[in-house]
């Protein structure tokens, strides 16, 4: 790493291998839910993700990176937790997973909205207006995802868990 814009690259880099990792696993989040508005901003949050890294892989193609160059152990390690703990796990009721998958979904989300904020804040110091603002859309996004999330859990899912 010599210099700003090799971090920003690598970041980049890391994010999509981080959100393909996600992606599988929000997929699978949405097969185990049984509430169906969680099954709907689930799949809306894989077509987010796949959105998300089509124009991460446009951005690193376009500074001369391959987008399978980096593996994310940090999204690794959150998606075996939610495997875990969402699928796997065995519940008396589909609500108590419905609540865990909350959970795990809201941390991954939370990994990705650091990785957006960070590449964002390196675009816009590197003048890459364009990129910087694409960036900023996908932080919002997410954001939003998550704020869907919240809302589910509060109003709909942790009620019926209780």
């Amino acid at each position: 790493m010599n210099s700003l814009k090799d971090i920003y690259l690598d970041q980049l880099m890391d994010l999509y291998s981080a959100n393909k990792q996600a992606k599988e696993a929000t997929r699978q989040l949405a097969d185990a839910a049984s509430n169906d508005a969680l099954r709907d901003a689930l799949k809306a949050g894989v077509d987010g993700i796949e959105d998300g890294n089509k124009h991460l892989e446009k951005m690193i193609t376009g500074h001369g990176g391959n987008p399978n160059d980096e593996h994310c152990k940090g999204m690794e390690g959150l998606v075996r937790e939610a495997r875990a703990h969402a699928v796997k796990e065995d519940f008396t009721d589909g609500a108590l997973r419905d609540a865990v998958i909350v959970t795990q979904y809201q941390r991954m989300a939370h990994y990705a909205i650091a990785g957006y904020g960070c590449v964002a804040a390196f675009a816009k110091q590197l003048g890459l207006e364009d990129e910087a603002k694409t960036l900023k859309d996908m932080l919002e996004a997410a954001y939003s995802g998550d704020h869907t999330m919240t809302d589910l859990a509060e109003n709909q899912i942790n009620k019926a868990a209780a």
